[in-house]
């Protein structure tokens, strides 16, 4: 896809997107590099996160699913294409039945308008009974963007200009009911590697946009998530990995040492028959 602005690249190997570069050609998303984080920009589906044991119950069978769900590792069929719009396709087939005992379509329609690149998950329940599910994006950023610094010289700006609540995880990653607020300084979370010691930050009540960006560069990227009720943020821990991954989530993983009913879990799309469910978030590079 391409403007005067914006060219992305997106392969059929997980709907992913691999590439957004700016006009002049400098790269804006995560290339992926095996000594940190493989990956470029996942697309969640139908579980945001880990399971506990990698497993969760649906009506009585237990079920084995490996985190962020197995849309990442799906191949899928485009169905529409074009410089400013492609859309990407997701049924349910012999390999999804054994871990996802749903009927589904799920769609990954990506929309180029100006600099802006917005992502739309569509999950249509195709079968004659409900379809449980949840979606999220994982999208990775260079830091620093061109060369331009070091990675703390960066830093994400929240607006509008609040606080946000902090869900603490174990130690194993997987969510706990307790909570505390997560300040910032004037809005603003200053980047060092240490943030990621324990693995993500995950917010919630968090402001509607956060724009990663430096005082010493004129770039920046702007990540944009109505619906989404829940923030990540993440790199490698323990290193220095030159990357943030800032992951809009429409649910969270699952509880520690508790392996989930699928009936019960948290903040899970619950979706009628023949009815669809979308949520998406956008990229805006400057």
């Amino acid at each position: 896809m391409k403007n005067s602005k914006v060219t992305a690249v997106i392969a059929g190997m997980g709907a992913e997107l691999r590439s957004l570069k700016s006009a002049d050609g400098t790269e804006y998303l995560w290339q992926g590099d095996t000594k940190y984080w493989k990956d470029r920009a996942p697309n969640l589906f139908p579980i945001v996160g880990r399971l506990t044991q990698g497993k969760y119950t649906y009506k009585g069978k237990t079920y084995e699913m490996t985190i962020h769900g197995f849309a990442r590792n799906s191949e899928f069929e485009v169905i529409e294409t074009g410089n400013d719009r492609i859309v990407f396709v997701l049924n349910e087939n012999a390999e999804t039945f054994k871990c996802y005992p749903f009927k589904f379509r799920f769609t990954v329609t990506y929309t180029l308008t100006g600099d802006t690149l917005y992502t739309e998950y569509g999950v249509t329940n195709t079968g004659d009974s409900e379809l449980i599910a949840s979606a999220g994006g994982h999208p990775g950023f260079n830091v620093p963007f061109g060369g331009e610094g070091k990675f703390e010289d960066w830093y994400l700006e929240f607006e509008p200009k609040r606080d946000a609540k902090e869900i603490i995880l174990s130690a194993a990653c997987f969510i706990t009911d307790d909570t505390k607020p997560f300040k910032l300084q004037d809005g603003r979370l200053p980047l060092k590697h240490s943030l990621f010691d324990n693995d993500a930050i995950v917010l919630a009540d968090m402001p509607e946009t956060v724009t990663l960006k430096s005082d010493i560069s004129k770039r920046a990227v702007k990540v944009g998530y109505p619906g989404m009720k829940y923030l990540g943020l993440w790199h490698k821990p323990k290193t220095d990995a030159p990357y943030i991954c800032i992951e809009p989530w429409a649910s969270l993983p699952s509880y520690d040492g508790v392996v989930c009913d699928f009936d019960t879990k948290r903040d899970m799309a619950k979706i009628k028959p023949n009815e669809t469910y979308s949520v998406g978030y956008s990229i805006g590079i400057s």
